[in-house]
């Protein structure tokens, strides 16, 4: 049979009109989200100069999710999702119209402050709740929409279509929050909100996969030993948790611009954009060129370069250079993006995908929530660029201990293993390797 990694269709996944949708929704979704995190972040931090307190809204986040992500991951497999998706889309609305509303008078006085930062964190753990059902709903309706020969492609295209969003959606921020304020901002967040629900809306109900059993934590726990005993699942999750928790340092952004960059809202708007410009870069460049042909070693080095990357961030007090490696971070976490997302497409079972992608979804969440509360707290107890180089030493420790541990999966190349005939055999073989 010939490779499928040789049939040259960049564009593969892009022919199929509901993946066409989807990724639109995810797209519109993405710069939504990322305005208002952007604009609550700025804000916040304005009134109360507190790293903790850009921590704190990661911490409040992760809390609802991490708690309900696995029972999400269960409703994903047993009901349709879609509708989950578009009731967690409604709540996310209704979460703009309350921070709209508790923020509508401006903060005076150290009682008003008070009262803008617990309504700011009420805000986000609502939020959270609603992610942890429409992540797990919308990470498990993609492999639907396209062939499994494409499940590569879908990745690196939805993956492309997401940093695009996260280059837009703080670039927008920053000059609507200069321009429009904060409430003016959030009623764009509203409107913005309304064509993600619209876009799934056109998506056609999907079979539900086969039943496992109606014993919800006996399905819980399945899904968390499937991801545990396939080792390069269980790795590649692993390594993405453990190097943005410690090096990653987008929750700090606003302490880096004003107190070290000396800059505004804008140049904080394009700093955050940065690591979406180099990930856009990297992901268009593998649509032609594949990133998953010895696919451990290049997640292991993408992982080391981010590190490294981070390190010149925190050592900069130059604007452009400071961007500069920003956007070489992106370049090296799309590297693992794509790798770990056709990885999260490849190896599920279908009445499993659901609850593995909310475990990758905890795992995630872990990463860039409670990295934003690790950040947050660390900076104010240390100092902003000591508590980034800490990280970072950390971060090479984790990648040389698991680089190590993982020898047997260096050999593993997911190029290969997209030839249908190959990947079951392939699916028990690195669940089987003993580590």
């Amino acid at each position: 049979m010939k490779s499928l990694s040789k049939v040259k269709d960049p564009y593969a996944a892009l022919r199929y009109p509901e993946f066409r949708r989807f990724i639109s929704a995810q797209f519109i979704f993405t710069i939504a989200v990322l305005i208002q995190e952007f604009t609550i972040a700025f804000y916040l931090y304005d009134i109360t100069e507190n790293p903790l307190s850009l921590g704190l809204i990661g911490l409040f986040e992760a809390i609802p999710y991490i708690s309900l992500a696995l029972f999400g991951g269960y409703l994903a497999d047993k009901f349709d999702k879609r509708n989950i998706a578009r009731i967690a889309f409604v709540v996310v609305m209704a979460v703009s119209v309350l921070l709209l509303l508790c923020t509508s008078k401006e903060a005076e006085n150290v009682t008003d402050i008070a009262y803008h930062e617990r309504m700011i964190y009420f805000c986000v753990f609502l939020f959270g709740i609603a992610r942890g059902f429409f992540s797990p709903a919308m990470n498990s309706l993609k492999p639907y929409l396209v062939k499994p020969e494409h499940y590569a492609n879908s990745a690196t295209w939805s993956s492309q279509v997401w940093q695009s969003g996260v280059i837009i959606g703080p670039s927008c921020a920053g000059f609507s929050y200069a321009y429009l304020g904060l409430h003016g901002t959030l009623y764009l967040v509203i409107v913005l909100l309304v064509f993600p629900m619209i876009f799934i809306s056109l998506i056609s109900p999907k079979p539900l996969p086969p039943k496992t059993g109606d014993k919800m934590f006996a399905n819980i726990k399945e899904g968390l030993h499937f991801v545990y005993n396939n080792k390069i699942l269980w790795y590649s999750i692993l390594l993405d948790m453990l190097t943005v928790l410690f090096a990653g340092v987008i929750a700090i952004l606003p302490v880096f611009a004003k107190d070290i960059l000396h800059v505004g809202e804008i140049e904080l708007g394009f700093l955050r954009a940065a690591p979406g410009i180099g990930a856009v870069l990297t992901i268009f460049m593998t649509a032609y060129i594949s990133v998953t042909r010895r696919a451990w070693k290049n997640m292991l080095l993408a992982t080391f370069g981010f590190g490294v990357s981070t390190l010149i961030f925190a050592f900069s007090q130059n604007l452009y250079l400071s961007f500069f490696a920003l956007m070489l971070t992106g370049i090296f976490d799309s590297i693992s993006v794509v790798i770990r997302s056709t990885i999260m497409q490849m190896f599920p079972p279908e009445n499993m995908r659901g609850r593995i992608n909310s475990v990758n979804g905890i795992f995630v969440s872990t990463s860039n929530e409670l990295g934003a509360f690790e950040s947050g707290a660390t900076a104010s107890l240390f100092g902003t660029v000591p508590s980034v180089l800490a990280g970072v030493g950390l971060t090479f420790a984790i990648v040389t201990y698991i680089s190590f541990k993982t020898k047997k999966l260096l050999g593993i190349d997911l190029d290969d293993i997209k030839e249908v005939g190959k990947l079951e055999a392939e699916k028990k073989e690195v669940k089987s390797l003993d580590f």
